[in-house]
């Protein structure tokens, strides 16, 4: 029963990390649509969205049926409470790249003569290593660097922080075209939001190491 109960938690570990990988690839995906302004990129991602909703419900079911059928404790019990969990934020990223894919859509649609433009690049690059840290902790068990995600968390909202105060200026200036500095503007806070589950992410890698919940802390 113990060796059989131990592939079932392998088989989930390497099904998590799939997804985990399905939801990194969506972000290189977004951020080329945002780079590029590419529209067939942003109907990639929302067409496909689909796939990781669906992936995430089995995910959750498998853990359930794993906590009913085996009852685990110890470590054991919170590698179940932390895939579940990681499982969430995983597609609520995908979810926030989504988001952006229609943000991107609706700017399209604008039609406005704004030449405004603003460099989300940083941003980017800053949340693709997060959720790729907090996914490499996962697998290594890696406190240090779950730790490190959430250091970089920080430097996500200032940028993000900056954004707000440069599109808020730009809104003062040109009233005219409220609707495509906002889309512009939100953006930035999907990018953040990204950071913030990629935070919980790695939140949670220390929960399943360490046993302890860092939420609402001090780091």
């Amino acid at each position: 029963m113990a060796k059989h109960f131990q592939k079932e938690l392998e088989k989930l570990k390497k099904r998590v990390l799939g997804l985990g990988a399905q939801v990194e690839d969506r972000l290189v995906l977004m951020g080329k649509a945002i780079e590029n302004r590419e529209l067939f990129d942003a109907e990639r991602i929302i067409k496909s969205d689909y796939l990781i909703d669906d992936e995430e419900v089995e995910i959750e079911e498998e853990c359930l049926k794993i906590l009913a059928l085996y009852q685990p404790v110890a470590v054991d019990l919170r590698f179940l409470v932390a895939t579940i969990k990681i499982n969430s934020e995983l597609e609520r990223i995908a979810d926030e790249a989504t988001n952006i894919a229609h943000r991107l859509k609706r700017i399209t649609q604008c039609h406005n003569n704004c030449r405004i433009y603003y460099d989300y690049g940083e941003l980017v690059t800053r949340v693709q290593d997060m959720l790729n840290k907090g996914l490499d902790a996962m697998i290594n068990l890696d406190v240090d660097l779950a730790f490190k995600v959430l250091l970089l968390d920080d430097e996500v909202d200032e940028r993000h922080h900056e954004m707000y105060r440069k599109v808020k200026n730009d809104m003062l200036a040109d009233p005219a075209n409220v609707e495509y500095l906002m889309n512009k503007f939100l953006i930035s806070r999907h990018l953040e939001r990204i950071g913030d589950h990629a935070t919980n992410i790695a939140e949670e890698v220390i929960y399943l190491v360490e046993g302890e919940i860092v939420r609402h802390k001090d780091y």
